[in-house]
């Protein structure tokens, strides 16, 4: 647990923020795949191909060793790149595109006053996705396939998922007096 703290720990409040959730999610990103599986058995295997990002967020809290900022613009931007491939293997009717949700939250928490510039650069991503994908050509059919059912049961999953995630970013970001 002590090389866990001192791993996500940082002097700047906000990037010791980011840091702390890159690691809840890349801890988290290893048991999706098993709960998609206790919920549509062996269908789900293929759907360890979401854990594709896992690393790249756990190496998160490093880089924002190296610069605070690059950090905490990398968490949304790789929440945001991870759902769009996940959208893309799942498919929308699996509900995984709502990861977009705290994808946008993490952009509108993560920066300061002055950083506003930077916090709309970085929103624009998600909300480019968002409707290129439901208004305009988007990324295409989903690279697998599940039943109506399995489609239902996955999208529980993920709406569980986002609701819990979101609540997550509220209480790691509420300021305290």
């Amino acid at each position: 647990m002590r090389w866990i703290t001192a791993y996500i720990a940082h002097p700047d409040p906000l990037t010791a923020k980011s840091s702390l959730i890159a690691f809840v999610i890349a801890s988290n990103g290893p048991f999706y795949p098993l709960y998609i599986y206790l919920l549509i058995g062996w269908a789900a295997w293929p759907t360890g191909l979401t854990m594709l990002a896992s690393p790249l967020f756990m190496l998160l809290p490093a880089l924002s060793r190296r610069n605070s900022l690059a950090g905490r613009v990398a968490l949304p931007l790789v929440g945001t790149v991870n759902t769009i491939w996940c959208t893309k293997l799942l498919g929308i009717a699996s509900g995984v595109e709502l990861f977009l949700l705290p994808c946008i939250s993490l952009a509108a928490l993560s920066f300061t006053v002055n950083e506003r510039r930077i916090a709309w650069a970085v929103l624009a991503l998600p909300f480019a996705f968002y409707l290129w994908q439901n208004h305009g050509g988007g990324i295409g059919g989903p690279l697998l396939s599940f039943t109506n059912a399995q489609n239902a049961a996955i999208r529980s999953l993920n709406i569980a998922s986002v609701g819990t995630l979101t609540a997550f970013l509220g209480l790691v970001y509420a300021k305290h007096s």
